[in-house]
């Protein structure tokens, strides 16, 4: 088996990290046109700057759940076999042992040098006037892909696609591009593909299975079913 496994917010929501349409998250109360775009962060860079320390405190607080700790056993048990690859920006697949782990969205952990494009480890506050170790200017934003912009790794991503013979996506609204265009370009390559999900995503039809419920539930079940 070659497995490719796409994760999305829901995966981390009963780690309480907020997805995008959650009520009362995070989210709801900011415009993601101002914190979330590069246009936002050339207006008020405090802003955007003030946003993601607010989520890296919230990201540090939190801890993997028993759909992260799944995951992470699935690729102890087949080495060489799976490829994590998750539009999240949280850390809890690597803190749960995930050892290899494909963020096409970026890391909320990593700070990126807007100059000379250096990746060092965010500290817990991050500040504008905060100087790239590489070459000293103090043009630090988050290490994360915001709308507009190109996701990470598109390259590998497309490789482990086109190869899988499994395909899952977990916690995944189906309508954030290009991540939920990876299952139909897996299916055309003939991998069974599944979907793990609270409810129906806006792409469920494109899954032959389909297994509904909270992610510390169905996740394990599936690995366990693909170990026994």
């Amino acid at each position: 088996m070659r497995i490719v496994i796409l994760t999305g917010a829901g995966i981390s929501a009963e780690s309480g990290l907020g997805t995008f349409r959650d009520k009362d998250g995070l989210w709801t109360k900011y415009d993601l046109n101002e914190v979330a775009t590069p246009e936002g962060f050339a207006k008020n860079p405090q802003l955007v700057t003030d946003f993601y320390n607010a989520r890296r405190a919230n990201c540090a607080s939190a801890q993997p759940n028993a759909a992260h700790h799944a995951l992470a056993r699935l690729e102890a048990a087949l080495p060489g076999q799976v490829t994590l690859i998750t539009q999240n920006v949280d850390d809890l697949h690597q803190r749960a042992g995930s050892g290899h782990v494909i963020q096409m969205h970026g890391a909320l952990m990593s700070a990126l040098c807007a100059g000379c494009r250096h990746r060092w480890p965010a500290p817990p506050v991050m500040a504008l006037t905060d100087r790239c170790p590489a070459c000293g200017q103090a043009r630090t934003r988050p290490d994360v892909v915001w709308f507009g912009e190109i996701p990470y790794h598109m390259d590998a991503i497309a490789e482990a696609v086109e190869t899988c013979t499994h395909f899952a996506a977990i916690g995944t609204s189906g309508q954030v591009y290009p991540a939920a265009g990876l299952v139909a370009e897996a299916r055309g390559n003939g991998a069974q593909c599944i979907e793990l999900n609270l409810e129906p995503s806006e792409i469920s039809r494109v899954f032959q299975h389909r297994r509904y419920g909270p992610a510390s539930e169905v996740v394990p079940a599936w690995v366990d079913s693909l170990l026994d």
